[in-house]
């Protein structure tokens, strides 16, 4: 069938393909490696033209189709981690004629969603998840008496968190037919770090196990020979070639997971092949492929994963990468304010230290690792050990600038409450992505920092207005140990073309008054700040008089400021980048309440519901807080106001 509705043709068999049924029901095995190739040809289309992510879907074009070509999806349940990788998948299972409005506002998301597939069984985003999601399921249908097939798709990187471990530990010992998919291709974002790398390089490098394994897929491909302790003699040979073959145990296998591999995951009929065998083998079990990110698109092969993961818009005939030339100097990202200015403060103060799970290249902290590779530690996929690592070095005198995304500090929070803020702890949080993350939609969006991070006792918690502001703030939290510091700041770039200026200590529980007026008074947090201020000189061509203030602090609150505003104005807006609920707005609503002004008092942030995805101004305007937002909310107040007295005369 043709594609109707997308502006990107597919190959002859892809344009066969609406769901996994007619993979299954049209094409024989040796038809797969088309498919594969119109599948790898159909993302590269796409993905050129309209951005995405990019390299981990080529790796896994493969396995993507044997996945659907052997189980009877959805009936039988993938569960993908993270979701990077899900492009194949999701243009299989119904939504290759959408596909093109993938990441785009109001269009498909860029991660597997229940709500959009039934396809998609779980949602995903954040990394690791799937081994624990899968076995749950495992679980629930098997009490149902439901024998359908589960399995769990993951990476190398991914497998490095604990989560992943905490739920091969329990499903070694659950009785389930779980599989889990190690996909193996020694890069996640940046590159993997950690001991499981050694180890799986160990496994895949082992020259005799890989000529020895054949030997065994035989014997598996022959299990019915063998009658009814067919599983036995499997078992025991599996175990002998891999103990001692390998110098080490396998680990899988000492979890209770029946090991299988590693196999090349790019020949698609050997997959196809191992995977049907998988189906009727009990107990969970684990299966080692070897992929390549980027597998059959060369620039991505030869180049940088780190690059190809999501290069943006690209000439697929070249592999050039488009870049707009600016044509006036630009100001920086903010994660770059903080990759540079982590060096200078280092340079001066021998005790500061840089952390980062797994995003050194998102956050910036490459700079310093290539600087100071002593002192700047990528500890792989693994948030919590993040912040306790960092609290562990703050105990012996160093300062650690811990930096990570505000999305995915959510999953670090006991150990910020307990390990760091508890023993009131010299550690810096630096918090990159707060507020909409763009096209990675609500599993990114750093929303709730500004309210988690404010209700717990000695913790600091401030925002930045500009580039300067991120560098002072920076400073004053290494300088003095005021315990721990949070510093959240956006995605994407500041406002400010020379902003290297001078260090200079902020007083902690200080905002600032940046433009004077008479009839309502802006209250902004951080970045958005920025966006009162063209409000509040938006709003002076309307004839009305808007002060801007620049809060800086959440926790501890400018309580002078605050005196000031209510002391002069009884109406006022909040504005921040993060949740209604516990917010900017909250504190100072709590203020006024607790000191008994009686202002009109409008908050703007973001609203009590799930925002999904699209640039950052989309969403600014659909949470109701862009410029033109913000000075609407201003007028509405005045004028309310106005009439309020008009009738009342």
């Amino acid at each position: 069938m043709a594609d109707n509705h997308s502006p990107f043709k597919a190959g002859p068999l892809l344009s066969r393909i609406l769901e996994p049924q007619d993979l299954r029901a049209q094409f024989g095995v040796e038809d797969l490696p088309q498919v594969c190739d119109e599948l790898r040809q159909y993302i590269v289309d796409v993905v050129s033209e309209k951005g995405g992510h990019f390299g981990a879907s080529l790796g896994v074009v493969e396995l993507t189709v044997a996945l659907h070509y052997v189980f009877n999806t959805p009936e039988d349940q993938i569960v993908w981690d993270v979701g990077h990788q899900a492009y194949g998948h999701k243009i299989l299972t119904g939504r290759r004629d959408q596909f093109h409005t993938n990441r785009i506002h109001k269009g498909l998301s860029g991660f597997p969603k229940r709500s959009e597939s039934p396809f998609d069984t779980f949602g995903v985003g954040h990394s690791s998840t799937s081994i624990s999601a899968a076995l749950g399921m495992s679980v629930a249908n098997k009490i149902k008496g439901d024998l359908r097939q589960h399995i769990a798709v993951i990476g190398d990187g991914a497998m490095t968190a604990g989560l992943a471990f905490e739920g091969l530990n329990h499903g070694g010992w659950q009785d389930n037919n779980m599989i889990v998919v190690l996909n193996d291709n020694c890069m996640s974002i940046d590159p993997n770090v950690g001991a499981l790398k050694e180890y799986l390089t160990d496994i895949t490098t082992s020259h005799t196990y890989n000529r020895v394994k054949d030997e065994v897929w035989q014997l598996l491909g022959k299990v019915s020979k063998f009658g009814p302790d067919a599983q036995t003699i499997v078992s025991k040979v599996s175990d002998m070639v891999k103990g001692s073959l390998l110098q080490q145990s396998n680990m899988f296998e000492s979890l209770n997971f029946r090991y299988f591999g590693p196999i090349d995951g790019h020949d698609v009929e050997q997959v196809e092949h191992v995977l049907r065998d998988l189906k009727d083998i009990p107990g969970p079990k684990l299966l080692h492929l070897l992929t390549k990110k980027g597998k059959g698109y060369a620039p991505a092969e030869a180049g940088s994963p780190t690059k190809w993961h999501a290069p943006g818009l690209f000439n697929k005939d070249t592999g050039e990468i488009i870049k707009v030339v600016p044509k006036s100097p630009e100001p920086p990202k903010y994660q770059d304010v903080f990759g540079h200015t982590i060096i200078e403060l280092a340079e001066k103060d021998e005790r500061i230290v840089g952390v980062t799970p797994a995003m050194p290249t998102g956050c910036s902290l490459k700079f310093m690792m290539e600087a100071m590779p002593d002192r700047a530690f990528d500890v792989g996929i693994a948030e919590q050990h993040a912040v306790t690592f960092s609290a562990g070095m703050a105990t012996q005198g160093m300062v650690p600038f811990c930096n990570i995304y505000s999305s995915f500090m959510q999953r670090a929070y006991d150990q910020v409450v307990h390990d760091v803020a508890l023993q009131k702890l010299h550690v810096v949080f630096c918090l990159d992505r707060g507020g909409m993350a763009g096209a990675d939609g609500p599993t990114h969006h750093g929303v709730f920092d500004l309210a988690y991070m404010r209700c717990i006792p000695n913790m600091i918690v401030s925002a930045p207005m500009n580039e300067e502001e991120l560098r002072n703030l920076m400073y004053t939290a290494s300088a003095d140990n005021h315990g721990p510091f949070s510093i959240r700041y956006p995605r994407g770039q500041g406002v400010m073309t020379d902003w290297k200026t001078p260090l200079r200590k902020v007083k902690v529980g200080t905002g600032r008054r940046v433009r004077n007026g008479e009839d309502v008074a802006i209250l902004g947090i951080g970045h958005l700040g920025n966006h009162a201020l063209k409000a509040a000189e938006q709003l002076e061509a309307d004839g009305i008089s808007a002060a801007m203030y620049d809060m800086r602090f959440v926790k501890p609150l400018d309580e002078t400021l605050l005196h000031e505003v209510f002391g002069k104005f009884d109406k006022v807006i909040t504005v921040e980048d993060g949740c209604i609920q516990g917010g900017m707005g909250s504190a100072v609503l709590e203020f006024a309440a607790d000191q008994g002004y009686m202002a009109r008092i409008e908050r703007l942030g973001v609203p009590d519901r799930w925002i999904e995805h699209g640039t950052q101004s989309e969403l600014y305007s659909e949470c109701g807080y862009n410029v033109d937002d913000i000075a609407a909310s201003a007028r509405k107040l005045v004028g309310v106001a106005l009439n309020g007295a008009q009738k009342a005369g």
